[in-house]
């Protein structure tokens, strides 16, 4: 997980505490929203995944509201969603940019760890996500 952080930090250009909540906020996101069988996938490739998810006390089934949940309630999905989750990284005061920096170097770096038919199977099983991606 420290590889992400870095990561995000170095091309957003953000503190590693801010790319670190960063991350959180897309990898629980991504645990609430996808299916179970791919999310549990995702989170035993990304080292530290995992944990991340169980800090946040959120479950790791997917299908539920999670940090992004609201976004998909405005984008008809289930209780919560992507503009959730945009809100949630807006407030780390991340602007559009970063947040799509952010964004792009997590999904990225999923894909290295877990495959791209896994995240892409993720991505495309939420509502409206594939938009903001």
């Amino acid at each position: 997980m420290q590889d992400l952080i870095i990561r995000i930090a170095e091309k957003a250009g953000i503190s590693e505490d801010i790319a670190r909540q960063a991350a959180s906020i897309i990898i629980n996101f991504l645990a609430k929203e996808g299916p179970d069988s791919q999310v549990g996938k995702l989170l035993d490739a990304i080292p530290g995944a995992r944990a991340m998810v169980s800090e946040s006390g959120d479950e790791t089934s997917g299908g539920g509201g999670g940090l992004l949940g609201g976004l998909g309630n405005m984008l008809g999905g289930g209780s919560g969603g992507a503009m959730a989750a945009f809100g949630q990284l807006s407030n780390l005061g991340l602007e559009i940019g970063e947040v799509q920096t952010v964004a792009k170097e997590t999904l990225d770096y999923s894909k290295e760890q877990a495959g791209e038919d896994t995240v892409d199977e993720i991505i495309g099983s939420i509502p409206g996500l594939s938009q903001f991606i």
